[in-house]
């Protein structure tokens, strides 16, 4: 099997394995990630979404995966699409997420690029609708005042 359909495969099983247990399968994906994976979000660490720093290395990608969970509750994961072409994988999909702070529900698409280097993923980044996220992740600033008897 040329790399390309191997690589599709391994994420096949780890994108099923990651909705299945509602994003509990961090150390499988960890396991497939290169020690010195560069993991970015477009998000890029923005307010109230401070866990997409971009990460260099297992150890920043554990706590990404951290404060997603400590953030966000799984209600679906679903891949549609991979795009391969040589060690690059496109990944095209639909999530949705509850913030677990606000109580506000994200459904994006999602699209997520996977570079493979001797078998692992050495780089990954995600892109999906930051505006949305960030908003689901706010809690509402307004006050409301109820007029008092008169």
């Amino acid at each position: 099997m040329p790399d390309e359909s191997k690589n599709v495969e391994i994420l096949k099983d780890a994108y099923q394995r990651w909705h299945d247990s509602k994003a509990g399968s961090v150390d499988h994906w960890l396991s497939l990630m290169s020690d010195d994976v560069k993991f970015r979000s477009l998000a890029e660490g923005a307010k109230t979404m401070e866990f997409t720093r971009t990460s260099t290395c297992k150890d920043e990608v554990k706590r990404y995966f951290a404060g997603l969970s400590a953030d966000w509750e799984m209600i679906d994961y679903r891949i549609d699409e991979y795009i391969a072409q040589d060690d690059s994988i496109v990944a095209l999909g639909h999530v949705s997420f509850k913030n677990k702070r606000t109580g506000k529900v994200l459904e994006t698409p999602k699209a997520d690029f996977h570079r493979f280097r001797d078998g692992k993923i050495c780089e990954f980044f995600e892109f999906y609708d930051t505006a949305q996220a960030i908003d689901r992740a706010t809690t509402d600033s307004k006050v409301s005042i109820k007029p008092g008897p008169a």
